[in-house]
């Protein structure tokens, strides 16, 4: 690794105290247990250096945020000072929080396929190996030192929306073995500012495949075990992860999924063909998921796409009875323009439509897609599949992930999610309420959240997504458990790449937890510590207004600041949120 983006200078890194805690020292011939603090920017791998103790720091929050830092622990492979008292491990307590804590142990994740071949200097590593990312619940304050390797908690301050403002000392003490008194204390000093943070106005979706739970655990499809687990999954994505957006399977979605293969059937509306060739329509399921997310903090549904992914050509699986047997009436042996499956569209939408107002979902938290990802070759049978449904949606809002601007600019796409690495042209362009996505295909450069990447690399964009104006933000993978086209099923453990397709990190944000319940990971955190930032900026600009606030991201940042030039540093986001607080008190202090 080494400085900057190829071509551009980097300012130095902030040196106000608040980085220098967060420095990383190395200390060379130390043969006892250690113990230091670190940031929720850094990914500690087993054979992260030992390094000077930083024992005390000070996070700034405004209340409702979720920070987290981490409590990093190691021993050299014969710490002779200290083997008596930490044979076996040590313990830990935590005192002073002002809201409840919780501590997760970062585990190791096996990465056979970290990175492409073309790559950029902001890669921790680029080798096949064991990578922080899965966080794991604790049932118990004993830690087991590993001998020789360097390991971490991550631990963050749960429902701070109603702590009173002010700075806390929060103490970790440090015991060995049998020991009363504490081998060592470190000490976070979380700041509180008087203010509430913002809602979050960011649409957020990442996309949910129901299949893969089923698929994952051997469970029916939609027996009471799925339906709890699949919640379990939306309650984390809703009440913590700040997804607000969920793909809702009316009909399989038509994604990842070999040209005359298909997923495992996830349908929830069950149809039946009368013998006068019209349809009859089963919503219950629709009111149950629809129930389901809107208790879970999910404003929004996202239609799956009405037409297969790269090109619309075919329809989407959908399974109908006719004469008392469920057949796939369509799929990929139908094309895209087929009049039956357009008839089938001509009552089915406006049903499905008049059903999610009823559901209390209206045309504003509603959106509908087409075909995912279409290039150029397939300009003209995407844009007839549009017009095929145009009447049908009208009055509804219409978005597909892309990357050519000629889709917009020739009015076939209205409102496009446009990938980061080709949104400088729709920026440039002034598109409106831009929306943005990244997943595999951006892996040089711009933004994104690999194993193989520094957290700030996932982390800055909420920074980001504030100062371009976005409006939301798609990614295609919360619990892909496949391997690519769905040709196989995958152990997200142990292959975390789809079958060696897609990096790790791309196909998925949580694990399938053992206990059905779902585990997160590191990428997961940070991404919401994004989510936070952004809401953190405008909380801060509904006070001193945005030309400040814009100023104050640039203090030390170059232009351009976009989704390939942007500040390649964890201390810049972090002297960001400090600058912030400084800021804020200084306007109250007027008053």
């Amino acid at each position: 690794m080494h400085g900057g983006v190829r071509g551009r200078r980097q300012k130095p890194p902030p040196t106000r105290s608040h980085s220098d805690n967060w420095e990383k020292k190395i200390m060379t011939g130390n043969k006892e247990a250690y113990f230091y603090l670190a940031s929720s920017l850094e990914k500690i791998f087993p054979d992260t250096e030992c390094v000077k103790k930083n024992d005390q720091h000070t996070i700034s929050i405004f209340k409702g945020e979720l920070p987290a830092f981490l409590l990093v622990y190691g021993s050299s492979s014969n710490y002779d000072g200290d083997r008596k008292r930490f044979a076996e491990g040590f313990t830990y307590e935590i005192k002073g929080s002002p809201s409840p804590v919780r501590v997760r142990d970062v585990e190791l994740v096996p990465s056979a396929f970290p990175c492409y071949e073309q790559t950029d200097e902001w890669y921790l590593k680029s080798q096949p190996g064991l990578f922080p990312d899965l966080l794991c619940p604790r049932e118990t304050n004993f830690v087991r030192l590993i001998p020789g390797q360097t390991r971490s908690l991550w631990i963050d301050f749960l429902d701070t929306s109603a702590i009173v403002p002010g700075t806390y000392q929060v103490d970790i003490l440090i015991y060995g073995k049998d020991e009363k008194e504490p081998y060592q204390i470190l000490t976070v000093n979380l700041n509180v500012l008087d203010k509430v943070l913002s809602e979050q106005t960011l649409i957020h979706t990442e996309w949910f495949h129901a299949d893969c739970l089923a698929d994952y655990y051997h469970i029916p499809v939609f027996s009471e075990k799925h339906w709890e687990i699949m919640e379990a999954q939306i309650a984390l994505a809703g009440k913590e992860l700040g997804i607000n957006m969920l793909l809702t399977p009316i009909f399989t979605p038509p994604l990842d999924t070999a040209v005359g293969g298909e997923r495992t059937t996830v349908q929830l509306i069950d149809i039946v063909q009368d013998a006068d060739g019209s349809y009859k329509f089963d919503w219950s399921r629709l009111k149950r998921w629809c129930d389901l997310c809107l208790r879970n903090g999910i404003k929004y549904l996202e239609i799956p796409h009405l037409f297969t992914q790269w090109g619309a050509k075919a329809a989407p699986k959908i399974v109908v009875t006719v004469d008392g047997k469920n057949i796939k009436k369509f799929g990929w042996h139908t094309p895209a323009l087929d009049s039956s499956y357009q008839s089938f569209l001509k009552q089915f939408l406006p049903e499905l439509q008049s059903k999610l107002i009823e559901f209390g979902y209206d045309r504003d938290h509603v959106f509908f897609h087409i075909s995912d990802e279409p290039g150029m070759d397939c300009l003209e049978s995407y844009k007839a599949a549009r017009e095929s449904v145009k009447e049908s949606l009208k009055g509804w809002q219409v978005v597909d992930a892309l990357s050519e601007y000629s889709f917009y600019e020739k009015g076939i796409v209205q409102h496009p999610i446009v990938s980061s690495n080709h949104i400088s042209v729709f920026l440039k362009n002034k598109v409106p309420q831009p929306w943005v996505y990244y997943c595999c295909g951006q892996s040089v450069t711009v933004p994104n959240r690999f194993f193989a990447m520094p957290s700030w690399r996932n982390r800055i964009m909420g920074v980001l997504m504030y100062l371009h104006g976005i409006k939301g933000f798609l990614h295609w993978g919360f619990n892909f458990y496949n391997s690519q086209y769905s040709i196989s099923h995958i152990d997200p453990f142990f292959n975390t790449h789809a079958s060696y397709a897609f990096p790790s990190g791309d196909a998925f944000l949580v694990y399938p937890g053992p206990d059905e319940k779902p585990m997160s990971s590191i990428r997961a955190q940070v991404q919401r510590e994004a989510l936070d930032d952004l809401n953190a900026l405008t909380t801060l600009e509904s006070v001193v207004g945005r030309e400040r606030v814009v100023a104050l991201i640039m203090e030390n940042a170059e232009e351009p600041f976009d989704f390939e030039h942007y500040p390649h540093l964890a201390d810049y986001i972090l002297h960001l949120r400090e600058r912030m607080a400084e800021i804020f008190i200084q306007e109250e202090q007027k008053y």
